[in-house]
């Protein structure tokens, strides 16, 4: 089955099965978050970056594991990758973000100047297909990444400076309704 095929499966699938009235509550549905922030070895340098309240959400059974490089076909580990302006410069002096990306404005590439878009926005819409077989509504990706990134990612130099922007696959599930967070967002915030 083509990928493409898969996609149309998935968009067929309601987002949330309904209920009957007056029938059993239906359970909150799972939350998507990235497989690094559970424990796994996912980002580019093949280690994890564990946070205690995803790792409850797994252990809870409350947590659909994604890591959206990986659904794109990268390998882990692999190169470093940030988020640049494409050709036409569309993007401006602040530099490109996901969305930017998405629009075909944007590309992203690692530290050997390889363009990885192609993966990137792959393993977006992946995600995206996960989200809308469990029916997630919330999703709490790792911050500062080209793909998970929310608010802040790195700015396309490779020197660790950072700028407000989203990643690739962020900007895909805030832009499908999914309510995005980082792990900085969950201090004192219950799910």
């Amino acid at each position: 089955m083509s990928d493409a095929q898969g996609d149309d499966l998935v968009s067929a699938v309601p987002a949330v099965p309904a209920v009957p009235v007056g029938g059993p509550v239906a359970p909150d549905p799972p939350i998507l978050v990235s497989a690094c922030l559970a424990g796994l070895a996912t980002t580019h340098t093949g280690v994890a970056k564990p946070s205690g309240a995803v790792m409850d959400l797994v252990r809870q059974g409350r947590a659909i594991l994604v890591c959206p490089e990986q659904l794109g076909g990268l390998p882990t580990p692999r190169r470093p990758a940030e988020i640049v302006p494409g050709p036409s410069g569309a993007s401006g002096a602040s530099g490109a973000s996901g969305a930017d990306v998405l629009a075909g404005e944007g590309r992203v590439v690692d530290t050997d100047g390889v363009d990885v878009t192609a993966a990137y926005v792959r393993g977006a819409r992946e995600a995206l297909k996960l989200a809308r077989l469990a029916g997630s509504k919330v999703a709490i990706l790792k911050s500062r990444s080209p793909s998970c990134g929310k608010d802040r990612i790195h700015d396309g130099t490779f020197s660790g400076v950072l700028r407000d922007g989203t990643g690739v696959t962020a900007s895909l599930l805030a832009a499908e309704g999914l309510e995005v967070l980082s792990e900085e967002d969950l201090e004192g915030r219950h799910l």
